[in-house]
């Protein structure tokens, strides 16, 4: 094992165990490395750099909630690289775009765990998103939870299209902060 492959491991490890400083500094540096996944991918296809923000999020928000589901007697980061390419399958698919288009053949990524929410992480989620604003809140259910493109989220959100996209990159950093605050606890 490489060493920040041990460090991210004792991390996850102690967050397992209810240690909230350890859950908060795993998460930190998990986000600088799906930072830098995300961006290799979309720059590849023309994408922003706003589109790997919001991925980044989504990845990390999936990490807190399954966190109980990651085994200890594997490695970690293939763990959390299965989540981040589902979560960027499932970007792609939303946006209409083909898996090809990205390379996601590295052998870390190939030991896939099941990165669907549970009911009890699913509930969790749906409380989390109830303390945002309405818009933010419509605007994520509408992209994120139920799949709609954009477009069909303003038609729905009553907002403009770039309204939803603003309001999701707030709110999922919202929606970080709230995650926070309860490791915090």
């Amino acid at each position: 094992m490489t060493s920040p492959e041990i460090e991210l491991k004792a991390l996850m490890l102690a967050s397992q165990d209810g240690d909230g400083a350890a859950h908060r500094v795993l998460l930190e540096r998990l986000s600088r490395h799906l930072r830098a996944y995300y961006k290799g991918k979309l720059v590849r296809i023309g994408r922003g750099t706003t589109e790997a923000e919001d991925l980044v999020q989504e990845a990390v928000l999936a990490i807190h909630l399954q966190r109980h589901t990651y085994d200890p007697e594997e490695p970690l980061t293939p763990w959390v690289y299965a989540i981040a390419r589902y979560k960027l399958i499932d970007f792609l698919r939303r946006n209409r775009a083909s898996v090809a288009d990205v390379p996601i053949d590295e052998a870390h990524e190939v030991t896939a765990n099941d990165d669907h929410l549970g009911a009890e992480s699913s509930f969790d989620v749906r409380r989390l998103l109830m303390r945002l604003p309405e818009k933010m809140r419509c605007a994520i259910e509408a992209v994120k939870l139920d799949g709609l493109s954009v477009a069909e989220a303003a038609l729905r959100c009553r907002i403009s299209e770039s309204g939803v996209k603003v309001n999701i990159h707030r709110g999922l950093k919202a929606l970080a902060a709230l995650i926070a605050q309860r490791t915090q606890s």
